[in-house]
């Protein structure tokens, strides 16, 4: 019983790769939601994905209180977040609904015109894969790891540090569920295409982000 949780904000022209990948699974998830926070580009999907609830916010929450009030209207024993920018491979959902533990993590292929720019902001985590990039999170946190819903409740979205530019809400998550003592299990298998490409940097409003990524 996992639900899954696409979550967009200016990624509207993206978002429909993200659903098909989640419609065309082995298996399906038992309960797809899509939520807009407040960007408006995404009025044109409930009518060609009747089978998914979507919620389009007229204003903007934020990722913490967005995210709380998503997760607060989850009723599956497990729920994963996903940005509406990646894409799930196919089998990913029939390999985590075998999930026992408490959070379920697997590995990461990192794509899209931005790619390279992973190696410079993880220096040597990744290695090159079939074009993209392989990205080894054996046992290690990421934002769109499978958890066990009730826990991740008892727990709540927040920040991870009152200061800084990213909240961190998906990295509080991770350590207080380990602080309870949240058993985790690893796939190795990469099931998550991470889609690196110009929006990551500009939804933050940081004007060092928004000038042209250079890499070697």
């Amino acid at each position: 019983m996992i639900t899954a949780v696409i979550a967009s904000y200016r990624y509207g022209h993206l978002a429909a790769h993200c659903i098909e990948s989640l419609l065309s699974q082995t298996q399906a998830p038992t309960k797809i939601l899509f939520v807009d926070d407040g960007w408006g580009d995404c009025q044109h999907l409930p009518m060609l994905y009747p089978s998914v609830e979507f919620i389009l916010r007229p204003k903007n929450l934020g990722t913490v209180v967005n995210f709380q009030d998503m997760l607060d209207r989850v009723e599956t024993e497990y729920v994963l977040f996903i940005g509406a920018d990646n894409w799930l491979r196919s089998d990913a959902i029939e390999l985590l609904s075998h999930a026992k533990t408490d959070i379920v993590t697997y590995d990461i292929m990192v794509t899209g015109e931005l790619k390279d720019e992973i190696l410079v902001r993880v220096p040597g985590e990744t290695e090159p894969h079939q074009g993209d990039l392989y990205w080894d999170r054996q046992n290690l946190h990421h934002g769109s790891m499978l958890y066990r819903t009730s826990m991740g409740k008892k727990i709540g979205y927040e920040k991870r540090f009152e200061d800084g530019h990213h909240p961190q809400e998906d990295w509080n998550l991770w350590d207080k569920m380990l602080e309870l003592g949240a058993t985790v299990t690893s796939l190795q298998e990469g099931l998550l295409f991470y889609r690196r490409h110009r929006e990551n940097f500009l939804k933050y409003g940081d004007p060092s982000l928004t000038a042209d990524v250079k890499v070697s």
